[in-house]
């Protein structure tokens, strides 16, 4: 197996600042990212998102990312639609608490209400992350004795996921397929080369990093066999 980095959910949150619901689906953010899930999330910049960062972007295109809105009009997960995907999961603050906006406090002082529902969205965040990726391993801990609280989290940002990229033509589209460097070395090193043809085995991996259509999957084969054939010529 390749030395990749683990494979990772992007968190997006709500950037509105003139309503608590948007205060707190950035502080719910945090909480999953500092403490629920910080070894299985990052956390994407909307802004820079919509204004084209494109470590954002490329991120959003090859993992699954959740986003966490403070109201229906849902801004977070519509801009991930439109310019990489449909979130892999969407969650929408005032619907998680359908009441009076006023008793969540302000954008700048939550209320002792607005704090209960920081950590209701946290939470309904991270069973999302459990749901996508599986459950984290809690081996030989009694339910008491499972850590509540990760030591010195760091908040890291999707940009510095450390995935190589590189640009195929499959199905007469150019699609940039995630950690095909790695693997193609891996694949080397282990003694597969080219002329056995790329297995079901080697197509799953692939699959680990990159979203395959069904109906693609022959093309995707075709495509990564001539490219990887042309990785090990150049590396004799």
């Amino acid at each position: 197996m390749p030395e990749l980095p683990v494979k990772k959910v992007g968190i997006i949150s709500c950037s509105g600042e003139e309503m608590a619901e948007g205060t707190i689906s950035r502080l719910a953010t945090r909480r999953v990212l500092e403490t629920l899930q910080p070894e299985r999330t990052v956390t994407i910049c909307l802004p820079l998102f919509l204004a084209g960062g494109e470590g954002e972007r490329a991120f959003a295109r090859h993992y699954p990312t959740i986003a966490i809105d403070g109201c229906e009009k849902r801004c977070a997960a519509r801009g991930t639609e439109m310019y990489s995907g449909k979130p892999a999961g969407s969650i929408v603050v005032s619907d998680l608490y359908p009441r009076r906006n006023s008793e969540l406090g302000s954008a700048r002082r939550l209320s002792n209400q607005g704090h209960r529902l920081v950590k209701t969205t946290a939470a309904a965040t991270s069973k999302l992350v459990d749901r996508l990726l599986g459950p984290r391993p809690l081996v030989g801990l009694k339910p008491a004795e499972r850590p509540a609280v990760a030591t010195k989290a760091v908040v890291t940002c999707s940009c510095g996921s450390g995935i190589p990229v590189k640009t195929l033509t499959i199905a007469g589209r150019e699609i940039e397929v995630a950690a095909l460097p790695v693997i193609y070395q891996s694949w080397r090193d282990s003694g597969r080369m080219p002329d056995q043809g790329v297995s079901p085995e080697m197509v799953q991996l692939v699959r680990v990093y990159n979203p395959i259509p069904e109906n693609e999957e022959d093309a995707w084969k075709q495509a990564i066999a001539l490219d990887y054939a042309r990785f090990c010529s150049e590396a004799k």
